[in-house]
Order: C-alpha cells, then sequence, then structure tokens
C-alpha cells in the first residue's frame, strides 16, 4: 500500500512540476484518483500527515523573529487584512444555522497566504531577501502565528494545568543550542530537527494542548541559532515528503460533488478581491506599485493551514464533513492559479504598469528609486560575495563605483562598513530608466538568477546604454544567449576559479624550482 501511495504522488506530482505547477497540487490530484480506484487511506499514513504538519509548524517557528514582524508595512498590512477579512466573514457566516463558530473559524483562516508556495517562488526567483520577500516572509509568519491561535481556538479542547509548563521552554534553549552546536554531522542535524519537532508535539498532547503548538513552540525555543537557516534547509525537503501524505489523506477522505464544486468556483472567485485588497494596503504604507503588485501576487492564495483548519473544524462538528474536501481542492487549484502568474510576476506588471503606477502614493516610498549617483562610473549590481569582490577591485584602482542590492539587510551591513551602496532592485525597469546611464562607463551583473540578468541587459540595451556590461553565466547555454543579448563580457566563476587554481600552482612551482636552476648553472 505504501509503495502505491508514494508511487502515485510521485507520479502526479512530476506531471503538475513539468505544467511549472506546485507538486502538492499533484498529490492531491493522486488523491483523488485512488479514491476513485477503490483505495482507502488508513491510521498509517494519517500519522505520515501527522508528522508533516509538525514538521511545517516546527520550521514556521524556526523563522520567527520579533524584530521581523514589527516593521511597519508588515503589522499594517497584515494585521488590516486580516482585520477586514475577519469582518466579511463575520457577515457571510452569520446566516449558518448553528454553524457560525466554525464558518468564522474558516472565513478567517481563507485569509492565510500559503506560505509553502510563497517562499518556494521566491526562492526559485532568488527574491527571498529583496524588500519585498523579506516583507512577504514577515507577513506570511503574522498569519502562521495567528492560525496557531485559530487551531487552539478550534480544539474546542480545555488544556491540562500543566499547559502552563510550556512557558518553561525558552529555559531549554542554552541546552538547544549546545545540542545543535554539538552535532557537526548533517544527519545529526536533521535528526535533532526531527526529535524537537515530535517532542514538541508529543508534549503538548501530554497537556491537551495541539501538537502542532507544540512544536511550533520547540521551534520558536530553537529560533535565533546560527546554524538555524542550515538546520531549515535540510528539513525542507523532509518536511514537504511528510507533507504529501497529508494532501493524499485528504484526496482519499472524500470526492467533492456537483454542489461542493461550486462552493469551490466561489471561493476561488473571491481570489482576485483577495489580491486587490493586499495591493491597496501595501499602497497604502507607502510602497510603490511594482513593489504592492508583485508582492500581492505572492500573497494571492488560500493557504495550506486552511486544509489543517477545515480538518479541526470537521472533528469538532462546527461544520459538515463536505467541507474539508471543498477547502482542500479550492487550496490546491488557488496554487495552481498563483504558481504560473508569480513566475512572470514581472513581466505581468510591465504589461500593466501605466495603469497601476497611477494609484501609488505621492509620497516617500520605503522601495523609492535613487534620486541621485553623483560622479559614479561603475555600477556592481548584487552585492554578494561576487559583486562585493569586483567592487573592491575598482575601489583599489580608485574609480568611482556604487554598488546596487535589493536586500535591505545586506545594505545596512555594507553601509555600516564605509561601502558607497544604494537600494535597487535589478528588474525593475523603472530603475534603468532613473539612472544617468550616459555618464557610466560599465555595468556589472552579478545577480545569480539567469532571468534577472538577461532582463537587465535586455533594458541597458533598449535605453541605448552605450558602456560595458559584465555579468556571469552558470550554465552552457546561458553563455551564447547573454552574449547575444547584448552582454559585452560573460565568464563562468567556476571554470575562472579553475583557470586561476592552475596559474597560481603553476607560478608556484615556477618559484620552487628556480634557485636549483640557478645553482645548477653557476
Amino acid at each position: 500500500m505504501e509503495l502505491l501511495w508514494v508511487g502515485a504522488a510521485y507520479m502526479a506530482g512530476l506531471v503538475t512540476s513539468r505544467l511549472y505547477l506546485p507538486p502538492l497540487v499533484g498529490y492531491l490530484l493522486a488523491g483523488y484518483m485512488l479514491n476513485i480506484a477503490g483505495v482507502e487511506a488508513n491510521e498509517t499514513l494519517g500519522h505520515l500527515a501527522d508528522i508533516g504538519i509538525e514538521l511545517l509548524l516546527f520550521t514556521v517557528g524556526l523563522k520567527l523573529k520579533p524584530s521581523s514582524l514589527l516593521r511597519r508595512e508588515v503589522l499594517s498590512v497584515g494585521s488590516l487584512h486580516l482585520l477586514i477579512v475577519t469582518l466579511v466573514s463575520a457577515l457571510v457566516y452569520f446566516s449558518f444555522n448553528g454553524q457560525v463558530t466554525g464558518g468564522l473559524v474558516i472565513g478567517v483562516s481563507l485569509a492565510f497566504s500559503s506560505t509553502i508556495l510563497a517562499i518556494k517562488v521566491l526562492e526559485d526567483s532568488g527574491e527571498l531577501s529583496t524588500l519585498y520577500g523579506r516583507d512577504v516572509l514577515s507577513i506570511l509568519i503574522l498569519q502562521d502565528i495567528v492560525a496557531i491561535g485559530l487551531l487552539a481556538f478550534a480544539n474546542n479542547k480545555q488544556p491540562s494545568p500543566w499547559a502552563l509548563c510550556l512557558l518553561l521552554l525558552p529555559f531549554l534553549r542554552p541546552l538547544a543550542y549546545r545540542l545543535l552546536s554539538a552535532s557537526r554531522d548533517d544527519e545529526l542535524k536533521l535528526l535533532l530537527g526531527i526529535v524537537l519537532a515530535l517532542a514538541g508535539g508529543a508534549l503538548a498532547h501530554k497537556v491537551g494542548i495541539s501538537n502542532d503548538i507544540g512544536a511550533l513552540l520547540m521551534g520558536v525555543m530553537l529560533a535565533g541559532h546560527v546554524d538555524i537557516d542550515d538546520l531549515s534547509k535540510k528539513l525542507w525537503g523532509l518536511k514537504e515528503t511528510f507533507l504529501a501524505a497529508f494532501f493524499l489523506q485528504i484526496g482519499l477522505a472524500d470526492l467533492p460533488g456537483y454542489d461542493e464544486i461550486i462552493q469551490v468556483l466561489e471561493l476561488l472567485s473571491l481570489l482576485p478581491l483577495q489580491g486587490i485588497l493586499f495591493f491597496a494596503l501595501f499602497l497604502l504604507v507607502g510602497l510603490r506599485a511594482r513593489t504592492a503588485f508583485v508582492s500581492s501576487l505572492a500573497l494571492m492564495t488560500y493557504s495550506e493551514f486552511a486544509l489543517i483548519t477545515s480538518n479541526v473544524v470537521v472533528e469538532a462538528r462546527l461544520l459538515p464533513p463536505s467541507w474539508e474536501s471543498v477547502i482542500g481542492l479550492a487550496v490546491a487549484l488557488s496554487l495552481a492559479i498563483a504558481a504560473p502568474l508569480n513566475r512572470f510576476s514581472h513581466r505581468i506588471f510591465s504589461f500593466m504598469e501605466p495603469r497601476l503606477v497611477r494609484f501609488e502614493r505621492k509620497v516617500e516610498h520605503l522601495d523609492k528609486l535613487p534620486s541621485s549617483i553623483g560622479g559614479t562610473e561603475w555600477l556592481v549590481v548584487g552585492m554578494g560575495r561576487t559583486g562585493m569582490s569586483a567592487y573592491l577591485t575598482f575601489k583599489q584602482q580608485d574609480t568611482r563605483v556604487l554598488g546596487l542590492d535589493a536586500d535591505p539587510i545586506n545594505l545596512k551591513n555594507l553601509l555600516a562598513d564605509g561601502r558607497r551602496v544604494i537600494y535597487g532592485d535589478a528588474e525593475d525597469s523603472a530603475l534603468w530608466e532613473t539612472l544617468p546611464l550616459e555618464k557610466i562607463k560599465g555595468v556589472i551583473l552579478t545577480m545569480p538568477e539567469f532571468e534577472a540578468r538577461s532582463s537587465s541587459i535586455k533594458q541597458l540595451k533598449n535605453l541605448q546604454f552605450a558602456g560595458n556590461i559584465g555579468t556571469l553565466c552558470f550554465h552552457n547555454d546561458e553563455e551564447s544567449e547573454l552574449y547575444r543579448l547584448g552582454a559585452t563580457f560573460v565568464i563562468h566563476p567556476l571554470i575562472e576559479a579553475g583557470k586561476q587554481l592552475a596559474e597560481h600552482m603553476l607560478a608556484s612551482t615556477c618559484k620552487v624550482d628556480l634557485p636549483e636552476h640557478s645553482g645548477e648553472s653557476m
């Protein structure tokens, strides 16, 4: 049976991923197909699904940083969005016969956006560390915190007095930190993460609280460790694997009928309103139309948390069982719609830009474009290790160089070190139109994403930029395309590293051999 589940999930996930859709859409479809074939879920699948949810909540806890949640745009947009959707949900579900509580919980949970899809989209595009990427991630975490409270409310269970002991978990942080630091091997770090997530769930269950909340609190306890990003990455793939069981379970539970499909379509019709609301709120706090648009698209989904809360609400008999399949299909289809939209979000905005910029507020934007670059002669776009190396080389030659980066944290650190850098997103066409390109001798593009590098070259050439354009390539097929678009110099970092390593080795060998030859000649 396990082979059938895993095989079906893999094949369906493979097909959907080739269609540029999230694999989890395929997992849900696999569940429906197995349901039609007469296959039933059992306790093993349910247990695997529970582990997936606990790992999901644990990784959310690892990312919790109060400082990221206290930014004005995060609190304003996240809180106002939840408040507005909650009020609308209360009005819509007020007519439910004796099911107002369940309807309200489902309504509020549909205000949450998919953490899995948003992070996947931002990571794939390399925009997780940009200004809008950090805002989206912080809003998702704020939603996750509210979702945890909603789960506790929907569970409708009386916790044990011993539940207060969970507040003592922060006192175990030094021990947890020491264990993580001592776990130098990758597999040990992964096992420690699993142990802590399951331990948190088991401890919470013992005191009458949802396992999910215990896993989240255990993640919060570990947050802040220097190796936490490494641990999160290691847990990501494992969490996704176990969550496949959760989506399979939804599909195997029940097939939606005609009435349920109509309800699903009604829920999907509300998605554009969700996107418009986010867009309006982002503009309200002072973001430019472009940042507001791409952020809104990333958040215009229904969350996997809605699946969890619907399961809890149905088990508590606050809503009929049919709602579980309705929410499951609505979440899957919302992800299927959002995935391609996010993939081409920058192109879509370029097409709609003349209409959308009219709604921008006439204020000092948080993501403002540079008003002046002084006497800059050289631009380095992307101030990572490669960009920083290029920047320092220019500085050593006593040339006027300026660095651009879209990561506000990186910019803050570079400015503190006395570097001459400003905020700038290379895929923003308005950035290049604002810069006085006629004064610039050359631009170096070091962004890791091919789309960002190629798009920047296109925009520079469209603006008749006459200077040199240097960039990187990481695959053989990229080099010819970048030259075709107008790049002056293209290097492959790994190939260049190999050449330099060989040259240094040969040079050092010659220096060692030189005295011997001179001695023989004497």
